[in-house]
């Protein structure tokens, strides 16, 4: 394809496809449909055009001042710091040199017969095996990869891509600079001259040439570019290289296509049969998998470098394929390291290899010496994984809504673990296939000032008014971004998603000076806690207010209503106990003869606004902490006029913080410590879908003083 194709306009995306790709391995399944992919939200086109008409215009203006590209957000060659390293120094990275993919090959393309699996090789520089992984999983998928991989003109060396990221698609643009691990001839020692016989020409011909001198990530094909450049905007888009430290395969396939992820513990697997026949022969139809292990404990044998059948341990490898052949299960696997293959059952050179056996070669795709690719029988593949990420792609027929919110956090040790401070409302109009997905955000790009605790969350899902759960999610890992639940037909109605959460501090340890036999743990700290207030509620004169920090709703309780019902219900019964108590001072309380009808609401009621102020004067700061309930309207989050509505509500004990804390973890105000959680509800593009969040803390002033009966008494 020849550069001036970009001079004043970009191409369309099936333009962009090399005419040569021709070749397809067995991977690339034929009944795919071609619209597998990308999540086709109502910004994709919009964003698809943008990154499009960018690189075409950045290509227009190149060639006007006779000069490559250089992305200067980016810079790598002379902002290498912003561009390698975090805020926090969690990897250490010295490249030797920055040049050009025109340097470096002497006929770069970005495909060469197109972008496979078996041609992706992870840097030796970087823990982001993940991330190659999932890169490897896409590109088993006929024409995946090229749909992310916008749009290009590799003549003035531009390259647009695109991702998800947060609930929306972004546009990424980057030039073709890349790191490599190799010196400038200057910089060689004497000794290392003489190696190339003090030849500049030879040293650069021979070192300095082709995919072996790339510092990060590499095509294993000759001339091949789209890997190292797919990883530099991925980069891009979290700040820097070394964000890409450490995650799930499964969250950079959803990140490269706008899937939805998941975990697949083994050992939870309860009909293996089932697993094999609905999951894993679906691989590169609707779905890719990775997989992985817990690394080995080194306390009794001393070996550090122990592996299971030479497979590492906290690792990622590649599902590149299922395939059942002479009665047997095969997977065929990959390591995106290109090395540390099974050497067990069906490895390369195995005794099981039979000259009838070696016929399933052709039909798995695989020849002995690939680097990195290597064959696992099922059951083989089940004893030595612990751990399966399941990636679910879509095609141009799906759509997503979400609505998310920051959760307050509640002040430590008081984290009540339990149920009651979020919960999600939706409505579905028809019955449908349906998938919920909880999750918070990508925090990746701030590491450095995000808050030191990890949050799990898991989620209940009722249908409006019944006291039975209609499924209930798994609990999510440490550090994954979400959970989700899978409904082939889930029925239309109203319904009601209840959501946990459970925060769990990186350094967990407690700074109390607590007596030498508490435990160390700040989350098993707050659970004690919880419990002991949960206890101690049963009695008649216990304060109720000093425990509701640490208690959560009881799940009967929240079963089939959400936090508007109960918050009803409980300004009924304090407005009973108000009336009883004042009868002389306070005019009688109407009420519907259901106790669980709100009053009537006057749309056209003014706003009523009640706002306590406090101001700490400090010896060099002052403190001004500003409460208000607010009587309105209906809402953008369906807030009605009987429904109070705090604004500005801290913690009791929160004080201002520097942007970055003495610990280094960042703020460690409120807002720092609270997580951003979203529900997500992914339909078919005809089917209409609106969701609500709502928060307890929105609503605490109703909860005051409520004692165990009285939660009770709110039960359907």
């Amino acid at each position: 394809m020849t550069s001036s194709f970009f001079k004043l306009f970009a191409p369309p995306v099936q333009a962009m496809l090399d005419p040569t790709d021709s070749s397809e391995p067995p991977s690339l399944r034929d009944d795919v449909p071609e619209t597998i992919g990308l999540l086709s939200t109502p910004e994709l086109d919009s964003v698809l055009e943008e990154c499009r008409s960018h690189v075409a215009r950045i290509a227009q203006q190149c060639r006007a001042r006779n000069l490559r590209y250089r992305d200067i957000d980016f810079d790598i060659e002379n902002d290498q710091d912003r561009c390698l390293n975090g805020l926090l120094v969690s990897e250490v990275y010295h490249p030797a040199d920055v040049q050009r993919v025109s340097e470096l090959f002497e006929k770069p393309r970005f495909f060469v017969g197109g972008p496979y699996s078996n041609e992706i090789i992870q840097g030796q520089k970087c823990s982001n095996c993940w991330f190659i992984s999932a890169l490897a999983s896409t590109s088993t998928v006929k024409g995946l990869v090229q749909k992310y991989c916008v749009a290009r003109d590799e003549a003035v060396g531009v390259y647009g891509f695109v991702f998800w990221r947060d609930m929306q698609w972004v546009s990424v643009i980057v030039d073709d600079l890349l790191y490599t691990s190799v010196p400038k001839y200057e910089e060689l020692s004497l000794a290392e001259k003489a190696l190339f016989q003090n030849d500049k020409d030879q040293y650069n011909a021979s070192a300095r040439k082709g995919s072996k001198t790339l510092y990060f990530a590499k095509s294993g094909t000759v001339g091949e570019t789209w890997v190292p450049l797919v990883e530099k905007a991925y980069a891009k888009l979290h700040g820097d290289y070394a964000s890409l430290a450490s995650g799930y395969a499964s969250e950079g396939v959803e990140d490269l296509t706008g899937g939805v992820s998941s975990f697949i513990q083994c050992k939870d697997i309860l009909d293996r049969d089932k697993f094999w026949t609905s999951e894993l022969l679906k691989a590169n139809i609707d779905r890719v998998f990775a997989c992985s292990f817990q690394g080995l404990s080194p306390t009794r044998n001393g070996n550090f470098n122990a592996t299971v059948n030479g497979l590492w341990g906290n690792h990622s490898y590649a599902v590149l394929r299922a395939l059942e052949y002479l009665g047997r299960r095969f997977l065929v696997l990959r390591n995106p390291c290109g090395q540390a293959e099974w050497n067990g059952p069906w490895s390369d050179g195995s005794k099981n290899w039979t000259p009838e056996s070696m016929e399933a070669l052709p039909a798995l795709g695989h020849v002995f010496g690939d680097p990195g690719k290597f064959i696992m029988e099922y059951k083989d593949f089940l004893s030595c994984f612990e751990q399966v990420d399941r990636t679910r792609l879509f095609d141009s027929s799906w759509t997503m809504k979400h609505e998310v919110l920051r959760v307050p956090s509640r002040p430590f040790p008081g984290s009540g673990f339990g149920y009651g401070d979020l919960c999600f409302t939706f409505s579905l109009p028809k019955t449908t296939f349906t998938i919920l997905v909880l999750s918070q955000l990508d925090s990746r790009y701030f590491k450095g000032i995000a808050a030191p605790c990890y949050w799990n969350f898991d989620f209940v899902l009722y249908r409006r008014g019944q006291k039975e759960p209609v499924d209930v999610s798994s609990h999510s890992r440490f550090t994954a971004r979400s959970v989700s639940l899978e409904f082939p037909e889930l029925e239309k109605g109203e319904y009601v998603v209840h959501c946990r959460l459970d925060k769990v501090p990186f350094t967990d340890n407690l700074k109390l000076n607590p007596p030498e036999e508490w435990s160390q743990s700040q989350s098993k700290l707050s659970r004690v806690i919880t419990e002991r207030s949960n206890s101690e509620s049963v009695a008649t004169n216990v304060e109720a207010d000093f425990h509701a920090k640490n208690l959560p709703i009881p799940l009967r309780i929240l079963a089939g209503q959400d936090l508007t019902d109960i918050s009803r219900k409980a300004r009924q019964l304090q407005a009973r106990l108000k009336a009883s108590s004042s009868k002389d001072k306070l005019k009688p309380v109407q009420e519907d003869s259901d106790s669980d009808s709100p009053p009537p609401i006057d749309a056209n009621a003014h706003s009523t606004t009640i706002t306590t102020i406090t101001t700490v004067r400090g010896p060099a700061t002052i403190t001004t902490n500003t409460k208000e309930v607010v009587f309105f309207g209906r809402g953008p989050h369906g807030h009605t006029p009987e429904e109070p509505q705090v604004a500005n509500d801290r913690d009791e004990d929160s004080r201002p913080t520097s942007p970055v804390s003495d610990s280094g973890h960042g703020q460690d105000s409120p807002e720092s410590v609270s997580p951003f959680l979203g529900l997500k509800v992914y339909t078919h593009k005809d089917v209409t879908v609106s969701i609500q969040g709502q928060l307890r803390h929105n609503l605490k002033a109703d909860f005051n003083g409520l004692t165990t009966a009285d939660w009770n008494s709110f039960a359907i």
